[in-house]
């Protein structure tokens, strides 16, 4: 039941911004590693970004150039910054957390990309 708690979502125009955050009420800095999946209406949640101990950073293809992943471990927070976003961005997305002891995920946060 316990989940990660996911903020920073909205309704922006194409080109716009957005940073996504994700908190735990347990450290990060003991995780193995922490990333963001989307999953769109009628579609398979996907991987779009991930970071690995120490500062290791993977992105999908779709979202290169455009996002970037990081982290504050004294906020034990994980950031998504979303930057010249596209309609097809449009998703919810959704954090995950993976420790030793097993993943976490957040509740989701709707992203909207639309004139």
């Amino acid at each position: 039941q316990v989940q990660l708690m996911e903020s920073g979502g909205g309704l922006v125009q194409p080109g716009g911004s957005l940073r996504l955050s994700c908190t735990g009420s347990r450290s990060i800095s003991s995780a193995i590693s922490m990333g963001w999946y989307r999953q769109a209406p009628g579609k398979e949640r996907d991987s779009v970004a991930r970071i690995f101990r120490p500062d290791t950073t993977w992105y999908a293809d779709s979202v290169q150039g455009r996002f970037t992943i990081s982290r504050d471990n004294a906020k034990n927070t994980v950031y998504l910054q979303m930057n010249s976003l596209k309609p097809e961005d449009t998703a919810v997305y959704y954090c995950n957390v993976n420790y030793y002891s097993g993943n976490m995920w957040g509740q989701g946060t709707q992203v909207t990309v639309s004139s």
